[in-house]
């Protein structure tokens, strides 16, 4: 694959490299648009679904997964099977994922945070575990905003922008997650809402 990997983004294996489906994607730029039509996919499926079962559960955070790439991916919705630079021990990811949906709900049922502050300790957790080979951005804010609307707000702007490219929004947003890998949410918190 041609093209640099965007600061902060996790390269792939050659094994997950060889995942991929379509077979004439050769260029970064390539891939990036065919992830994000699927992405768009996975959006418009969950606005067409009667009922989407609660985001605190780890089936549907695959299954989300999976919608987003797997047309993409073949390893799409399927926990990562190697170490990465980030994220937690490989073997733990379905261990740390279920303590977190269950401590997810625990916040929720005795309102521990407010709606907007519990989504954003959400996606940083889910960050943190780094469920997936690809995709774990863009995966934890689709989820973040599902759980604060499921709380009775609204979606997160993220910084208004593509976070996918390179520059200063980019920045912010790695910035403001390693301040809430010291336990500081506050960054976090205000470029979701920027």
């Amino acid at each position: 694959m041609k093209g640099e990997y965007p600061p902060g983004a996790t390269p792939l294996t050659p094994e997950e490299e060889d995942g991929l489906i379509p077979q004439h994607i050769t260029l970064r730029a390539e891939l990036n648009e065919l992830e994000q039509a699927n992405i768009v996919e996975a959006e418009t499926w969950l606005q067409n679904r009667r009922s989407i079962p609660s985001v605190r559960d780890s089936a549907f955070l695959k299954e989300l997964h999976r919608r987003m790439l797997g047309q993409v991916w073949k390893w799409a919705g399927e926990y990562r099977k190697t170490d990465r630079n980030l994220g937690v021990h490989w073997p733990k990811i379905s261990y740390e994922t279920e303590t977190l949906c269950r401590a997810v709900d625990y916040w929720c049922k005795e309102q521990v945070y407010p709606p907007d502050e519990l989504a954003i300790r959400f996606h940083h957790k889910l960050v943190w575990i780094h469920c997936y080979p690809n995709g774990n951005g863009r995966h934890s804010r689709l989820a973040a905003d599902l759980l604060v609307t499921e709380l009775g707000g609204t979606r997160f702007t993220w910084g208004s922008a593509n976070l996918d490219a390179p520059g200063d929004v980019r920045r912010r947003y790695i910035d403001s997650l390693h301040s809430a890998d010291d336990n500081d949410f506050e960054p976090l918190l205000a470029f979701a809402r920027s």
